[in-house]
């Protein structure tokens, strides 16, 4: 089954996900104070987060826009590449340094993103990802304030991921959390427009979103068809 495909059945999926019960017990257990958490978070983007992101949106052009974002998905090539390296993927592992290598050089820096245009895709590894293939449990899934949802072995891979990335190398602080802040409204400002896709309870939505995308990262986008060739 293909990724794009994949993503059209999920959308479907999600919209059930609002009238049909989920698996919530089971993969949820802290649901309360999760939600408290959530309510926090939303709060902060909704005042914050979110606004900001709308300015950034409106003042920087299209061009200039993606340039940021390939500089980003550039950066965390780094940590495609060990992560695969680590999941025993070296094909991929080598295919993640050779869009580091083209989208430094042609690419100026990562502002353009030539590899994809040369048809070396991108695929994003996270340490997470490595502990699943590991064999590692998801555990429970958790809401971090300020962070988000996701699994307890995902929040625990945080440090090693946030430790692989090169912004975290950067010695002066305030260059560094320029950095982090801008790369933070550029991943909401990129958010804007899917949040129509958002219906019915928003926690659980996103949670949905959440779980379905990581067993897609995991199995790197193969995974079981449920709903038949027709659909």
């Amino acid at each position: 089954m293909s990724l794009p495909s994949y993503f059209i059945r999920l959308t479907v999926i999600l919209m059930l996900a609002t009238v049909v019960p989920s698996h919530a017990a089971t993969v949820d257990p802290y649901e309360r104070i999760n939600r408290k958490i959530f309510a926090f978070n939303e709060v902060l983007d909704k005042w914050l987060v979110r606004p900001s992101a709308k300015v950034y949106d409106w003042v920087t052009p299209g061009l200039i826009d993606r340039g940021v974002t390939n500089f980003f998905d550039n950066v965390g090539e780094i940590s495609n590449i060990v992560n695969s390296g680590l999941q025993g993927d070296l094909r991929q592992s080598g295919n993640s340094l050779g869009r580091l290598v083209i989208n430094s050089t042609v690419g100026i820096g990562g502002l353009f993103d030539i590899a994809t245009d040369w048809g070396i895709d991108e695929r994003n590894e996270d340490f997470g990802q490595t502990l699943a293939v590991w064999g590692v449990d998801s555990g429970p899934y958790i809401v971090l304030p300020m962070l988000g949802g996701r699994y307890l072995r995902d929040g625990v891979a945080i440090v090693p991921d946030t430790y692989l990335s090169p912004l975290g190398q950067v010695d002066d602080v305030r260059t560094r959390n320029a950095l982090r802040a801008l790369k933070l409204l550029d991943m909401r400002a990129d958010l804007l427009d899917a949040e129509r896709l958002v219906s019915g309870d928003r926690y659980t939505f996103i949670r949905e979103i959440y779980t379905q995308q990581r067993e897609v990262s995991i199995a790197n986008g193969q995974v079981e068809d449920d709903f038949g060739d027709d659909f």
